[in-house]
């Protein structure tokens, strides 16, 4: 069971850590409205990854991933979803822009719900939750138990890698605030959300 365990932190991990939309919404929330908002941001993904897996646990997302009408519709929201965050990052910090310091639109409102939205309409997570998840799962433990686990583990490992992400970014905090740097990362931000967004939208069910 422990060696089990061990590589599912393993595996659990690396899928956490690797740069995605998730990361690229936080890094938007840090910018834009600072740490605290960004934090707020990271608490909504974190919920998607909760309902993911009750989801999952009740049968429902078995089926997203199954149905090629459903997982296009949710793929197709949720590329959407990513691209309009893009563009408006990217006039947001556009010279014409009146300033960067407001936020108009779908992404100023909650920074809790743009992460679950962001989280939920990902449809690649229905699809590890369904696909990978249950292989990591010991088989010690009853079905519904490791999933339980597997899945608190992955919220918990999310919280403190994207937590300590906008930790990070907070303290170059002097470095970011500059006019420059800030356009800059906007704009690449911007670029990456697009970015994520039509490689959602082209990849393959």
């Amino acid at each position: 069971m422990l060696t089990h365990f061990v590589a599912a932190v393993g595996v659990l991990g690396l899928l956490t850590v690797l740069p995605g939309p998730d990361m690229a919404v936080v890094t938007r929330r840090t910018l834009m409205a600072g740490p605290a908002d960004a934090l707020r941001t990271v608490g909504g993904i974190a919920t998607g990854l909760l309902l993911w897996g009750a989801l999952t646990a009740a049968g429902l997302a078995a089926v997203l991933a199954s149905s090629a009408a459903a997982y296009l519709a949710v793929k197709l929201f949720g590329a959407g979803y990513l691209v309009l965050l893009g563009a408006q990052a990217l006039w947001q910090h556009h010279p014409a822009a009146p300033t960067v310091a407001t936020e108009t639109g779908p992404a100023a409102g909650s920074p809790w719900r743009t992460g679950l939205v962001n989280n939920v309409l990902n449809p690649k997570i229905a699809v590890f939750y369904t696909g990978l998840l249950p292989t990591l799962a010991p088989p010690q433990l009853p079905a519904a138990w490791a999933m339980a686990l597997l899945v608190l583990l992955h919220t918990a490992l999310t919280l403190a890698w994207l937590g300590s992400y906008v930790f990070l970014l907070s303290k170059a905090g002097p470095v970011l605030q500059r006019p420059r740097i800030q356009r800059a990362l906007g704009r690449i931000t911007g670029v990456a959300l697009i970015g994520f967004g039509l490689a959602v939208a082209t990849a393959a069910g």
